[in-house]
C-alpha cells in the first residue's frame, strides 16, 4: 500500500479533487467544506447505487457548499471545498478509521465499496483524500508565514430526523477541548432569536484523525465545526440566510477574541480515550 501511495503521489493527478476560493490570508480564517459534493469519478459510475441515492446525506452534506461559498465571499476569507463524494472516501476521517470507505451507509449497501482491497483504498487516498489535506496544509503554512495563524471553521449539514426522530436544532457547534472559537460562536448563535442551537449534537466534535483534529488540534490552531440542519439550506435563499447569520457572528468573534490567533496546544479528549486503552493493555 505504501509503495502504491508513493508511486501515485509522483504522478500528475490531473484535475484537483478540491476547489479553492481565494481570500485575504491576513484575516486569519480558513473555511473548509469536507463534504461539499456528491461527485464520483466517471470510472466509478454510481458505485452501484441508484442515482437518487447520490442526492442523500450519505453522499454529501446538502446545502453546506452553498453556505461555505457565501460565507467566504461575505467575509473575504479563503476556503477549500472537496469535489468528490464521501462515498468514494471520507476526507473527514483518519486513515485508520473503519468508516474511511463505507461499505454500508445508513443501512444501504454500497456495492462499489463492498470487498474493497488495500490497493484500491490506497489509490483513492492518493488521488482524492491526500491532495485535499495537502491543500489545507499549504493554506495553514501560508497563514503562518503571513504572521496570522488561521482559525479553522468547517461547514457541514445534518439531516432533520434520524430513524424517524426529529432533530430540533437549527444549527450546532461541534468542538473538542479548545474552547477559543467554539464557545464565543455558541454564544453568538444562541443570541439569535428563535434559533435552537446545539452543542456537540447530533454528532461529537471529538473524532481522532478528522480534518480539524489533524490540521488544527494537532497544530494548536483554534477551530470549530458548524452543522446546519439541511432542510434549512436546500435553497439558495436558505444558504444566503445562514451564511449571513454566521458571518455576523464571526465578525464579532474575530474582532473581540485576540487569543484566537495564538498557537495553543489544548490537546483532545480522544487523547484520554487512547490513554485509557493503553493503560488497560
Amino acid at each position: 500500500m505504501e509503495q502504491i501511495l508513493d508511486t501515485l503521489l509522483q504522478q500528475d493527478l490531473g484535475e484537483k479533487p478540491y476547489r479553492r476560493i481565494a481570500g485575504d490570508v491576513g484575516l486569519g480564517l480558513l473555511i473548509l467544506c469536507d463534504h461539499a459534493e456528491n461527485t464520483l469519478p466517471e470510472a466509478y459510475g454510481t458505485l452501484g447505487l441508484r442515482p437518487e441515492d447520490l442526492h442523500r446525506h450519505i453522499a454529501y452534506d446538502l446545502g453546506a457548499a452553498g453556505v461555505a461559498e457565501r460565507l467566504a465571499d461575505m467575509l473575504g476569507a479563503p476556503a477549500l471545498l472537496t469535489k468528490f463524494s464521501r462515498l468514494l472516501i471520507d476526507p473527514n476521517r483518519g486513515l485508520d478509521d473503519p468508516t474511511l470507505v463505507m461499505q454500508i451507509s445508513d443501512g444501504l449497501v454500497v456495492p462499489g465499496n463492498v470487498g474493497i482491497d488495500a490497493n484500491e483504498i490506497a489509490s483513492r487516498i492518493a488521488r482524492h483524500y491526500e491532495p485535499y489535506h495537502r491543500a489545507i496544509d499549504r493554506a495553514v503554512e501560508t497563514g503562518l508565514a503571513a504572521g496570522k495563524p488561521p482559525i479553522m471553521l468547517a461547514i457541514h449539514s445534518f439531516t432533520q430526523a434520524w430513524k424517524g426522530v426529529p432533530r430540533p436544532w437549527h444549527v450546532s457547534v461541534l468542538w473538542d477541548k479548545d474552547p477559543r472559537l467554539a464557545v464565543p460562536l455558541l454564544s453568538g448563535l444562541q443570541a439569535i432569536p428563535e434559533i435552537e442551537v446545539g452543542d456537540n449534537v447530533p454528532y461529537s466534535g471529538q473524532l481522532k484523525g478528522d480534518t480539524l483534529h489533524r490540521h488544527a488540534t494537532a497544530r494548536g490552531l483554534a477551530q470549530a465545526l458548524v452543522e446546519v440542519r439541511q432542510d434549512l439550506i436546500l435553497s439558495p435563499e436558505g444558504q444566503e440566510e445562514w451564511a449571513e447569520r454566521l458571518a455576523e457572528v464571526l465578525r464579532r468573534v474575530l474582532a473581540a477574541e485576540a487569543a484566537l490567533h495564538a498557537i495553543e496546544l489544548h490537546g483532545s479528549n480522544t487523547d484520554r480515550a487512547r490513554e485509557r486503552t493503553e493503560a488497560h493493555g
